[in-house]
């Protein structure tokens, strides 16, 4: 699930992150189309784990803003 050492970002442009009970984020993955990265969150959320899991394009901020 996650990114091979020395990938460009623009090879895969959008990350899954999750959140954990205590606010603490965590990069799951970067994945080349964003279809990809919502069927991870779609696999992850089904799990029955009480994390919550997001897609976001890489170089966006949480507020969507550009970084």
């Amino acid at each position: 699930m996650g990114t091979v050492s020395g990938e460009s970002t623009a090879a895969r442009p959008w990350s899954v992150i999750r959140q954990d009970d205590n606010g603490n984020r965590y990069h799951v993955g970067r994945y080349a189309t964003r279809s990809e990265a919502e069927k991870v969150v779609s696999s992850l959320d089904g799990s029955g784990h009480r994390q919550i899991y997001w897609v976001e394009q890489v170089g966006q901020n949480p507020d969507g803003t550009r970084n």
